[in-house]
């Protein structure tokens, strides 16, 4: 009995101590937000916390069901991940444009102020971007979204040699390619459940050959299927592996796979076999691409028009200024994950919107046949169509809108900080977060309208001058952070405008979409059942997302 006891005192104790530090933390931070002087709520688990973070919903969805005087709580409605996108502008009517919420970890401020988050983004000394919460990007090194001030300017400097019009034409001549490849495979199907699938492989393709020259044949799911599936030996179908998998290589990392590689289960190790050969295909073109720089050629005969080849002469020619290799690396996979994954899940929320709106699907196919006249949708132009293809870019900011790819965190870091609102001066202490509230202030009545959370693109557009054309709005400042704001909003935001529009011209001139419907409901049901199941279904894997769009069986028709 004394062993058994000891036994169990030995357990207990490190679990009681654990406890009593966690929540005397919570106590500290909670007294240190009042003191701030706005509204607060606590929860008793950090929300960011990893365990907690794979469990939240499931432990909330048990409790409340067992225990239903937890609903409406603060535990409840603050303490998951995404619960900015389910409660959208409801915390900031009840508790004011700016509240705190305060967690066993840190503080977290939230503003739905547009005025207050444009302040933030111009002061971007005092509140720099949190780059703790992003590391996990340094995959095969450090890059953008994850170096802070001088290096964060540098690196920003050579980035932007990717992002030109000629860059831009080529991914529009490119997308509509495959964007065509893609509608012919969705019409040859009575039933598609694979959209997402095949919106994230057109994506995946367009970043392959804009970004190392890696040329590909679109193939839908099923085609892939019957090829085979992926060999995991070339660049493209190693990065998909990569992408699909991304939260596990950020949890991971490439080296942690390496070293375990022998006991890993058959999934990681195909995992860490895509990581190596990857890696071994970005040094190849990264040699290649230098060789040809030291031998002049790039002089005498054009470069091959690719991110990768724009890095590495950005990087020759600035010297001891440029990138080095392994930040070369880190920069490729940045720019390949938030280029593909971003804009395929946007285009995944908007299928689906436009599957419940046959309204804006006539709308947009009005705008393409007036841009395009008697041309066929395979000869849109980049320089005479993309500008006049308005209604079609409305879609995607309506999409964004209501579901932001990524909302990113700001902090105080290391110092007090003072942030005017009203007529007061908040002192932020040392390692307050600070969340620019993006779901409430793109769905907030006060600068949306009445009808601010019902996706409506219509609302982009407006008519001006003597003939009645139309433009697009642009709304109050610090109430649509889609790219982000501030010197570091995202480089490649015209890059996705271009892939975006350039396939909803595509494949909406001619063709529509309608969701098949179930057990005998009508077509109307069924499109009200899609636009209620986006809403349901959407959620933050590693960036938001629809969780089951396979669920929604779609068919394509000509009109």
């Amino acid at each position: 009995m004394g062993l058994l006891s000891t036994a169990l005192w030995a357990v207990a104790i490190p679990i009681i101590l654990f406890l009593t530090h966690t929540y005397l933390s919570l106590l500290r931070n909670y007294i240190n937000a009042l003191k701030i002087g706005v509204p607060v709520r606590a929860i008793p688990i950090d929300q960011i916390n990893p365990f907690w973070m794979i469990m939240d919903k499931k432990v909330l969805a048990f409790l409340k069901r067992y225990l239903p005087f937890l609903r409406g709580t603060s535990f409840a409605r603050f303490n998951w991940r995404g619960f900015e996108i389910a409660e959208r502008y409801r915390p900031h009517h009840e508790l004011g444009d700016v509240y705190m919420v305060s967690t066993t970890g840190r503080n977290w401020l939230y503003l739905g102020d547009p005025d207050l988050v444009t302040e933030i983004y111009k002061r971007r000394n005092d509140f720099p971007r949190c780059s703790k919460l992003t590391s996990s990007l340094n995959v095969f090194g450090t890059n953008l979204g994850t170096a802070d001030a001088d290096e964060w300017k540098r690196q920003r400097k050579i980035i932007a040699s990717c992002f030109t019009e000629q860059a831009n034409a080529f991914v529009w001549s490119d997308t509509v390619t495959r964007a065509h490849d893609m509608l012919r495979y969705w019409a040859s199907k009575p039933r598609l459940t694979t959209a997402a699938d095949d919106l994230r492989t057109l994506s995946l393709g367009i970043m392959s050959q804009v970004g190392f020259g890696e040329d590909s044949k679109f193939e839908g799911h099923e085609e892939r299927l019957r090829a085979g599936g992926t060999s995991t030996t070339s660049y493209k179908d190693t990065l998909q592996e990569i992408l699909e998998n991304c939260v596990l290589i950020m949890a991971l990392g490439p080296e942690v796979l390496g070293k375990l590689e022998r006991w890993l289960p058959k999934k990681l190790k195909n995992l860490h076999h895509a990581c190596v050969v990857f890696q071994s295909h970005m040094t190849k073109m990264y040699e290649e691409t230098k060789a040809r720089l030291a031998n002049q050629t790039f002089q005498t005969s054009p470069a091959p028009r690719n991110f990768l080849t724009s890095l590495v002469q950005a990087s020759h020619e600035m010297t001891s200024e440029g990138l080095t290799e392994r930040q070369l690396y880190g920069n490729m996979f940045m720019l390949a994950f938030a280029g593909h994954d971003t804009v395929a899940h946007t285009f995944t929320f908007a299928t689906l919107f436009l599957a419940g709106s046959p309204d804006v699907q006539d709308w947009i196919s009005e705008e393409v046949r007036a841009v395009l006249g008697s041309r066929d949708t395979k000869d849109l132009d980049y320089e005479k169509d993309f500008p006049r293809l308005k209604r079609c870019l409305a879609v995607m900011l309506e999409t964004v809108r209501l579901y932001p790819p990524v909302g990113l965190a700001k902090w105080t870091d290391s110092e007090t900080q003072t942030l005017k609102v009203g007529n007061k001066t908040l002192v932020l202490p040392p390692n307050t977060m600070i969340i620019p509230s993006y779901s409430s202030l793109h769905t907030d009545p006060r600068w949306w309208g009445q009808d601010s959370l019902t996706w409506r693109p219509t609302r982009w557009i407006e008519k001006s001058g003597p003939n009645g054309e139309e433009e697009l709005i642009t709304p109050r400042k610090g109430t649509f952070l889609g790219w982000s704001e501030g010197t570091r909003d995202c480089p490649g935001r015209k890059f996705s405008k271009v892939e975006f529009v350039a396939t909803i011209a595509t494949l909406f001139r001619d063709w529509r979409v309608d969701p098949i419907p179930q057990n005998g409901e009508s077509l109307a049901h069924a499109r009200k059942r899609v636009l209620d199941f986006i809403v349901a279904d959407a959620a933050p894997v590693l960036l938001l997302q629809m969780i089951h769009p396979e669920r929604v069986p779609l068919v394509w028709k000509r009109r």
